[in-house]
């Protein structure tokens, strides 16, 4: 119920929301919250840092995180789900974007440095690959995972294992200067090569697995579309093909 801070909604200009609450960015860079307090609708306990607001994230598990205009963050919400940030607060600074998935968040730094938090099950700790983040231009998320697409055009992954944090398998074909772009499902990730080609890794059931149309994905893919179990490839000859 919005009611409670009604005469705060005065002068906003945008809403962002987690799975029971909402979050509005005012024209003077605060923020105004309402909602499931746990989730995010409650931001007393941070509302001293939201100054110079430029855009917020959130996870699908009830976490909000503020980018400020300073390039530092300030998070509130479920604590467990990345609503609690202080394990790397120091790291936090010069961020140029953050990324999301149900329950960890993953910053982007100025640098091309990655900082994550937030649930381990969901990709909230890096370690295991930290020293190969560097140097990073994008990152991708699915329910569980993520998937950094390096300058060098290879990608990194981390977060559930069988759901998209371990491309191992598919390393061999997704090497340096081949990868295009990469799309997901909750479960699986498809990474497009810049010839056109499609390699896919993580749960086979929800996309992990293109062996059915294999050659038919060896060349001429445009885009991909996803949803929350399948694929389906859109061809340069106006053709889809579909897993």
């Amino acid at each position: 119920n919005s009611a409670t801070v009604e005469e705060d909604l005065k002068g906003v200009e945008t809403i962002y929301s987690t799975n029971k609450a909402f979050a509005a960015i005012m024209s003077d860079g605060s923020v105004v919250t309402w909602g499931d307090a746990h989730s995010g609708g409650n931001s007393r306990r941070v509302q001293d840092k939201l100054e110079g607001v430029e855009t917020i994230y959130s996870t699908g598990r009830g976490a909000f995180a503020a980018l400020l205009s300073n390039g530092k963050v300030v998070t509130w919400g479920d604590a467990v789900y990345g609503g609690d940030s202080s394990s790397v607060k120091e790291e936090l600074k010069d961020v140029a974007t953050i990324y999301s998935n149900r329950g960890a968040f993953a910053a982007l730094k100025s640098d091309g440095s990655v900082v994550t938090w937030g649930n381990t099950t969901y990709g909230g700790h890096s370690k295991n690959v930290q020293d190969k983040l560097k140097g990073v231009k994008s990152i991708y998320s699915n329910r569980y995972s993520f998937a950094a697409l390096m300058s060098d055009r290879s990608i990194v992954t981390w977060g559930f294992r069988d759901f998209g944090g371990d491309s191992s398998r598919v390393q061999g074909d997704l090497k340096k200067g081949v990868v295009k772009t990469i799309y997901s499902t909750d479960h699986a990730f498809a990474a497009v090569k810049l010839n056109g080609s499609v390699f896919t890794w993580g749960d086979a059931g929800w996309g992990g697995n293109t062996d059915i149309v294999r050659e038919e994905l060896k060349m001429g893919v445009k885009t991909i579309y996803s949803n929350k179990n399948a694929f389906a490839a859109l061809m340069l000859d106006g053709s889809v093909v579909t897993w």
